[in-house]
């Protein structure tokens, strides 16, 4: 009976490290509150000020460059889920950002509207600017949209719905994060569902693929069976060598990671992470100068303060390993969530993010300045 119980404990003592891993966050110093005069510090300010909101509330951030500046959209309405919802945009030209206009809305008829989701605006290097969204009554029901303009968002084309495949039913195009463009034009969509089995959410990772800019579509995955690990809104990172890495959100208390050696054709185990995760969106890209960058809540769901979403961090890592937290960019209470990061033609990263639900915040780092 003693060896048995040994046996036990000798088992607990050898899994409990595995279990452990994607629910602690790492032990690193986490960098003071970045404020101006910081090194690789720029700008930081809020899209629109907080007494001259357009929406009640607002969320989920995407960033593009082009020509002459910036566009940003995003979510907004009453609050979350209201039939209200819909996708705003503002451009920064010269520095100033104009005031937000709602450029799409979930009506289906006069008497039917769903809310509007999780814009992601893409530019690829040959074809028009594209705006995707998600409309529909829940994260387990929406379905993909998306819409186009040849001015560079002056003008829209009327949205339209993605379609459907048989690997996942409803295209959703990017769901959170941009996409990235291959070699070849093709435009790979980080993607992801959270589907209800038995009265449980399931959330799985894959991704969408489309080489006549949203006409076919071809779908790789699911890449996860949402049992061990629940994983959505992924984002792409690039090494060379046909190797790619996605980072995503997780409820299992880390961010979640899964690699291919083959330009994404085919992917391996979702695992977790150094990195905390408090089950809160991330985006991450890799730098001009071959480091991969994440922004990221680095806390845990609960506990002491700072948990939750009111600590929003950057860091970066050479291997997609070993991850050196940076930037502390929010600490404080409140809600800090849902980042969407791009580096532009200058080599500067704009970071736009949820600002307490009440605006969009914009900030701007030199990564050359920061090691």
């Amino acid at each position: 009976m003693l060896l048995k119980r040994n046996r036990c404990w000798i088992l607990f003592a050898l899994v409990l490290p595995a279990l452990t891993l994607s629910c602690q966050p790492s032990s690193q110093k986490i960098p003071a509150l970045m404020k101006a005069g910081d090194p690789g510090f720029v700008s930081g300010e809020l899209i629109y000020a907080l007494d001259h909101k357009p929406t009640p509330e607002c969320h989920a951030s995407t960033m593009v460059e082009l020509s002459d500046g910036l566009m940003a959209a995003w979510f907004g309405g009453t609050h979350e889920r209201h039939a209200d919802v819909g996708i705003w945009v503002a451009m920064n030209k010269k520095g100033t950002w104009t005031h937000p206009i709602q450029v799409a809305n979930g009506f289906e008829n006069d008497s039917v509207r769903y809310p509007c989701w999780n814009p992601v605006l893409f530019k690829p290097s040959k074809g028009p600017l594209m705006l995707f969204y998600k409309v529909g009554p829940s994260p387990s029901d929406w379905w993909g949209m998306l819409m186009t303009s040849d001015d560079e968002g002056k003008t829209w084309s009327d949205g339209k719905r993605l379609g459907k495949h048989a690997a996942i039913n409803d295209l959703l195009g990017p769901v959170k994060n941009k996409p990235i463009e291959l070699a070849d034009g093709t435009i790979m969509c980080p993607s992801s569902r959270e589907v209800e089995i038995n009265d449980k959410d399931q959330w799985r990772l894959h991704l969408e693929l489309t080489k006549d800019f949203g006409k076919t579509w071809e779908v790789i995955g699911p890449l996860n069976d949402g049992i061990e690990f629940n994983a959505i809104q992924p984002s792409i990172l690039t090494y060379g060598n046909n190797r790619m890495q996605m980072l995503c959100r997780t409820q299992e208390g880390t961010v979640g990671q899964i690699w291919s050696t083959d330009n994404g054709k085919t992917w391996g185990e979702l695992k977790a992470s150094t990195l905390p995760n408090p089950n809160a969106g991330t985006d991450a890209l890799t730098l001009k100068d071959g480091r991969q960058l994440i922004v990221y809540n680095h806390t845990q769901r609960k506990g002491e303060f700072p948990s939750g979403r009111n600590m929003l961090n950057v860091a970066t890592s050479r291997d997609g390993i070993e991850w050196k937290v940076i930037l502390t960019l929010e600490r404080s209470e409140g809600e800090y969530s849902y980042p969407a990061v791009i580096q532009t033609t200058d080599g500067m990263v704009h970071i736009s993010y949820t600002y307490l639900r009440k605006s969009i915040k914009h900030v701007v780092i030199d990564p050359s300045k920061i090691k």
